[in-house]
């Protein structure tokens, strides 16, 4: 390969609107590796929704590009999918609670169940990566950037889970992307707007932050990705992502597979580094793909150039290149091995797993633990429109009137404590601290699957087998009907 091809195979942009002809003609003009697919690029039917057929269409497209300059191997075409508020493909595909409901249900196999079926409806689709899971330890609400989006609180459950999910995902065909290391959840800055400072020693990092990361390299994860996180202890004032002490770190662990950046185009890094000024930076550093440099072009000339004035060693470049072209040789193989891979499923054939893992996870921090705590009726206040006609219909179903009895208070995402009879929590349950209901339920979801669970518990007939993967207020992590 030449150095401008060698160039592309490191670079992952992201583009603008549901056409993808001119991505299309970028990636085969400078060799791209492949394309993310965005929220604004997924195709919608009459109805709203995400149109599978399209999608399926344009991602074909794409992986057509980065094969047209004779590469043997398949070309990446990812998405962030976790579950939860991020999730850029929804209905008709499968909708999944939060990733925190894998940690309030601590079981590795419901989280391997759901790592495979969710990838399972996006392989037919042509995505050969999801950005997912998130193997970051929360340490609560000062958390304002994972919440949620992390497993648990808990380190070494979150390495179990994070590999769980991973694995499954694999048997599905899509490569998995384990992030962010060194570890988002426990810096106080959102690193979309600006740059966190992550005090903590290495030896603190050790015990907290990097333990999943270390379960993940001893699984055999085939991509981990760096956040934008300055860490004093490694580099001062530098982010991870472009940090030469951090690609070290994570090597030191005996990580061999693909190293990717978090968005180039984030303001934590866009703010240092305008452009595609971060591209040769962060190679340099250590990462071998570079994932949304704000300007593809600029980023792509700008690592020849360095290459050519050897601020790039040409090693580093061969180095990273031959990471990525023999991860996806090996995806490639592997998805056209009988036997090696599951195989694809129809969009929304997963509701039932999905519906699980919800049962699973929801928890009962007070409150009745056996019987019915909200029975023949119930009013219902908060959440988003969706919200209350969901829960309503599950009430319905349920057997649960609507408009008389117990309050029930929805609590969204960022949402405040509420009030009433019942406050749920539908994403990361911080505000059931200063709720003043009486009865505190997190549900870690907004899924049909999720309000057939809370209304299941509601009615008694189910018990609340959930515990708090993270502590909230005085209710310490573990918190939960026995």
């Amino acid at each position: 390969m030449t150095v401008a091809e060698k160039a592309g195979q490191v670079l992952m942009p992201a583009y603008g609107g549901t056409n993808p002809a001119a991505q299309a003609a970028t990636i085969e003009r400078l060799h791209l590796a492949g394309s993310i697919i965005m929220g604004d690029n997924i195709p919608l039917d009459a109805g709203g929704r995400a149109d599978p057929a399209a999608m399926s269409a344009v991602n074909a497209r794409l992986a057509q590009a980065a094969r047209a300059d004779g590469r043997p191997w398949p070309g990446l075409i990812g998405v962030d999918q976790e579950g939860g508020i991020v999730a850029r493909l929804g209905a008709p595909l499968t909708e999944w609670p939060t990733p925190m409901s894998y940690g309030a249900a601590a079981n590795g196999p419901l989280a391997r169940d759901a790592g495979r079926a969710m990838a399972a409806e996006l392989a037919p689709l042509g995505f050969t990566v999801d950005f997912a899971p998130d193997a970051d330890v929360t340490i609560g609400p000062a958390d304002p950037t994972i919440g949620a989006r992390s497993l648990t609180g808990n380190p070494d459950q979150a390495g179990q889970l994070a590999v769980e999910f991973s694995q499954g995902m694999q048997e599905a065909g899509v490569l998995p992307a384990i992030k962010h290391f060194p570890g988002h959840g426990s810096v106080t800055v959102d690193s979309h707007q600006d740059l966190p400072v992550q005090p903590a020693s290495i030896a603190d990092l050790e015990a907290r932050d990097w333990k999943p990361f270390r379960a993940a390299v001893a699984a055999g994860a085939p991509m981990i990705m760096t956040g934008h996180i300055a860490v004093p202890a490694l580099e001062p004032g530098v982010p991870a992502s472009l940090s030469k002490p951090t690609y070290a770190a994570l090597r030191g662990m005996g990580f061999k597979g693909v190293a990717v950046t978090d968005a180039l185009n984030m303001g934590a890094i866009q703010k240092q580094y305008p452009g595609g000024s971060a591209a040769p930076v962060a190679l340099a550093a250590g990462a071998d793909l570079l994932l949304m440099p704000a300007d593809v072009g600029q980023a792509h000339a700008a690592i020849v150039g360095a290459v050519a004035a050897g601020t790039v060693p040409a090693a580093r470049l061969d180095e990273a290149a031959t990471r990525v072209a023999t991860m996806m040789t090996w995806r490639g193989r592997a998805a056209a091995t009988p036997g090696l891979t599951t195989p694809g499923a129809a969009p929304g054939s997963s509701g039932d797993t999905s519906a699980r893992v919800s049962a699973a996870a929801v928890t009962v921090l007070s409150g009745h633990c056996a019987g019915p705590i909200a029975s023949p009726g119930i009013r219902i206040a908060g959440g988003s429109d969706q919200d209350r006609a969901r829960f309503a219909a599950a009430a319905a179903k349920g057997g649960l009137a609507v408009g008389q009895g117990p309050l029930v208070t929805l609590i969204g995402y960022g949402g405040r404590p509420a009030g009433g009879d019942i406050a749920v929590t539908l994403d990361a349950p911080w505000p059931l601290a200063g709720s003043a209901a009486p009865v505190k339920v997190a549900l870690y979801g907004r899924t049909p699957g999720a309000f057939d669970a809370l209304v299941a518990v509601l009615t008694g007939k189910a018990t609340a087998p959930g515990k708090l993967p993270a502590a909230v207020g005085s209710f310490p992590a573990g918190t939960g009907c026995p």
